[in-house]
């Protein structure tokens, strides 16, 4: 088994990239003190999808994620 991996996805980067055009990474993988930032993601094995509706999950204010244990493939790079 691997580290733990948290994603989510960061709707102002959405929201940002509608309003200006721009192509930026809306999904964030916390590993440890690590964020990785991609636009692709496939979990290669279990996961689970958390929700809090009134507290915040990650201090970004996420309170929907998914958390998982498995290999992750972030833009076809391997995080483990």
């Amino acid at each position: 088994m691997g580290r733990k991996k948290t994603i989510h996805v960061n709707i102002h980067k959405i929201r940002s990239n509608r309003q200006h055009g721009t192509d930026e990474p809306p999904i964030s993988i916390k590993v440890g003190r690590e964020n990785i930032y991609a636009s692709n993601v496939s979990i290669l094995g279990p996961s689970a999808l958390r929700y809090s509706p009134h507290k915040n999950i990650l201090s970004c204010g996420a309170r929907l994620v998914l958390e998982t244990t498995a290999d992750v493939e972030a833009d076809g790079k391997l995080v483990e």
